[in-house]
């Protein structure tokens, strides 16, 4: 399974933010750089989180409720959940305003990792290789 590093994660805010408007920034280093561990962290041998829709999950969760930067927060975890999905041959195939308001509902309903998995596993198609 590919991962996101740091970078890339920052490089996904750098052109969300570019793309979109708001303000460049870091708030919180420390809950990006957790990100590279977290996904493949394994306890007893066995990973805690399994399949790639619960680790693009974590990506969304993570980034969107932990506000590591100044602005952009939603659009960079659910960016960067796209993007992990691509780089392990899945691809996010709901409509924009979808993803726009599945992002929201990931804050107004404080959604867990398992019901972002559901609905990222529902709004994807695997690649055609």
């Amino acid at each position: 399974m590919k991962y996101l590093t740091k970078e890339q994660i920052l490089l996904v805010h750098s052109i969300a933010i570019d793309e979109s408007g708001g303000a460049h920034g870091v708030r919180d280093f420390d809950a990006i750089l957790s990100l590279e561990i977290l996904l493949a962290q394994k306890a007893f041998g066995k990973e805690l989180y399994k399949g790639v829709f619960v680790k693009a999950a974590l990506y969304a969760r993570n980034i969107i409720m932990s506000h590591p930067f100044i602005d952009g927060n939603k659009r960079t975890g659910i960016i960067s959940a796209s993007v992990f999905l691509e780089l392990n041959d899945y691809f996010l195939a709901a409509l924009d305003g979808e993803v726009e308001n599945f992002a929201v509902r990931i804050v107004t309903e404080k959604l867990d990792i398992n019901n972002i998995a559901d609905w990222l596993k529902r709004n994807s198609k695997k690649a055609k290789r």
